[in-house]
């Protein structure tokens, strides 16, 4: 249950989206920078139990403890991609929630990572973030165990979620094979949508299909961990399609061919794109990977803003034999995620992105 209340000493809280510079998974590092960052540490102590770490840019880390048993790690926070506190409280914990899915993995507990500027946002405002979070993770079955929290000048919310797996049926993003379809099970435009909320005009219609999709937990990764032809996986969030896809092209060794007809893409946020309506991560994005695209001449800037779309909570993209996709897609079908799609092929090749 929601619960608003106001704290005194404030009478009119600012919109939460006003307190911060960016919102949702826009406010990533820039891919290229990300790798220049990780390229000066080193990633693990080389423990054969550690199965998989940041080494090939995987949604999340892998810990095998039995024979039959791995533990999932990852964590994921933000700042407010909306003003409604309760339903960013969801979006985030959805959203953090899918770097286990999107393992093959179930997610089982969580931790909670809140900073808030307690100066200028009600206890009220603060709890119903922290209520959508946990509701979120109690459909999940993965229950708030504890967290941690800050005084910060923005709102930022996250999780840090831990699943299961089995050690051998880890979805990662390498494994992607010649001759492989992709798949991906949400649309995209959650950037853009949030880019024309922040200007005010954003239509109902289209703020409902936001939160829709940014609340619809990727449960499809469980299921399709069991699928013997599924290869490769991974969330498209941050880095957009084309950011996500190419650090699978590199992890896998294999060169992609997009269908940009094919892919699901909510028909407001083309509109929108085509108005000039964007945020500045896909700039970035498309900074990240022009060297490794070869796009149509006639190609536009707001076609290339919806693939460097920063999504926030966005959908899975799986590569698996075509003999297999009607399967995946009917696993995408059944836990909600209706607009899945072949949206292109991978063949053996130096890592690039082709779009048709």
């Amino acid at each position: 249950m929601e619960i608003r209340l106001t704290k005194p000493g404030i009478d009119e809280e600012p919109r939460l989206t006003s307190l911060a510079h960016g919102g949702g998974c826009g406010c990533k590092l820039a891919p290229n920078v990300l790798k220049d960052i990780l390229s000066m540490m080193p990633l693990s102590a080389g423990r054969e139990e550690l199965l998989v770490d940041a080494a090939t840019s995987d949604d999340a880390a892998v810990y095998q403890i039995t024979e039959d048993t791995a533990l999932i790690a990852t964590t994921d926070f933000f700042m407010p991609i909306v003003d409604d506190a309760f339903e960013f409280g969801r979006i985030a914990a959805t959203n953090a929630l899918s770097d286990v899915y999107a393992m093959g993995g179930r997610p089982i507990f969580t931790l909670a990572l809140l900073g808030m500027p307690v100066d200028r946002l009600g206890v009220s405002t603060i709890h119903n973030i922290l209520s959508g979070g946990r509701s979120v993770c109690e459909a999940a079955g993965a229950p708030v165990a504890g967290g941690h929290s800050i005084d910060s000048t923005e709102p930022i919310y996250g999780l840090a979620a831990m699943g299961l797996v089995h050690p051998k049926k880890i979805l990662r993003n390498v494994g992607a094979r010649d001759g492989d379809v992709l798949i991906l099970g949400k649309p995209l435009g959650i950037g853009i949508f949030s880019a024309a909320l922040k200007k005010g005009i954003l239509d109902d219609e289209s703020y409902r299909c936001m939160i829709q999709s940014t609340t619809l937990l990727n449960t499809p990764g469980v299921n399709l961990a069991e699928i013997e032809g599924v290869h490769a996986a991974t969330d498209v969030t941050g880095f957009g399609l084309l950011g996500h896809l190419l650090e699978l092209c590199r992890g896998s060794g294999v060169v992609a061919s997009i269908d940009e007809a094919a892919v699901p893409i909510f028909p407001t946020a083309r509109e929108l794109a085509e108005e000039g309506v964007r945020t500045g991560a896909s700039g970035r994005n498309w900074e990240s990977v022009v060297e490794a695209i070869d796009a149509p001449v006639d190609w536009r800037r707001s076609q290339r803003d919806l693939l460097c779309d920063p999504q926030t909570s966005g959908g899975l993209l799986v590569s698996c034999t075509p003999d297999c996709a009607e399967t995946v897609l009917e696993v995408f079908f059944r836990h909600g995620h209706c607009v899945a799609a072949i949206i292109g092929r991978v063949a053996q090749g130096a890592p690039r992105i082709m779009i048709a």
